[in-house]
């Protein structure tokens, strides 16, 4: 390290930043004055780190509401498909009386045709 002063110096100016550690060897002048040393900041780099967190928080935000839908909605699909399954049993039971009930009617018609067909035969002889 080189030594811009002429004379031997005593005070380490020790610093921590974003980059890593670092330190250097300063006069007790410069100790006063206050903008030796300050930090560079960049205003648009700043501003636009504030802009992605911010971003960065409203995505997650939608991310769970979004998850929470489609929960809402596949619970809402599961109770709706557990109804219909429930009614379609239902119907099932009671379809397979309506079956015997529409047979019965069928043989009904077919057994008062054959009836009316031989009663208008004999009529005819």
């Amino acid at each position: 390290m080189t030594n811009v002063y002429e004379r031997p110096l005593t005070i380490i100016h020790h610093t921590i930043s974003s980059n890593g550690q670092d330190h250097f060897y300063i006069c007790p002048g410069h100790l006063k004055d206050k903008g030796f040393c300050s930090p560079i900041v960049d205003e648009a780099e700043v501003a636009a780190k504030k802009k992605k967190e911010e971003l960065d928080r409203e995505i997650e935000l939608i991310k769970k509401e979004y998850e929470e839908r489609l929960k809402k909605r596949k619970k809402s699909k599961d109770s709706k498909q557990k109804e219909k399954d429930k009614k379609k049993t239902e119907d099932d039971k009671s379809g397979e009386n309506k079956t015997d009930n529409v047979d019965d009617e069928a043989e009904k018609e077919k057994n008062d045709k054959v009836r009316h067909t031989s009663a208008s035969e004999t009529l005819q002889d």
